[in-house]
Formats: C-alpha cells, sequence, structure tokens
C-alpha cells in the first residue's frame, strides 16, 4: 500500500506544477480535462525520453 500511495502524490506534485492545473480557471469541465490529459501525456513523455546515465 506504501509504494501504492507513493506513486498518486507524486503523480499530483507532478501535476502541480502545471499552474493552469492547480487552479482551475476554466468553466467548462472538457478545458480542465484537455488540460489533465496534456499533462499527463508531458509527464510521461518526460519520463520516457530521460538520457542515460
Amino acid at each position: 500500500m506504501g509504494k501504492l500511495r507513493y506513486v498518486v502524490e507524486q503523480t499530483f506534485a507532478l501535476l502541480h506544477h502545471f499552474k493552469r492545473l492547480a487552479v482551475r480557471w476554466e468553466r467548462r469541465t472538457e478545458l480542465h480535462d484537455a488540460f489533465v490529459s496534456l499533462a499527463c501525456s508531458l509527464i510521461c513523455w518526460r519520463r520516457l525520453n530521460r538520457p542515460e546515465s
């Protein structure tokens, strides 16, 4: 349970780096959902493209 909780909390922390998602300004939920999807895809892209060390 501890490992799963860490992953979820880490994901929330990464999403809060996108300021527009931390404070929801959009009135339409479709726009907010689109920004969340975009942020998740950017997070995944950055994780997959890490340089090998």
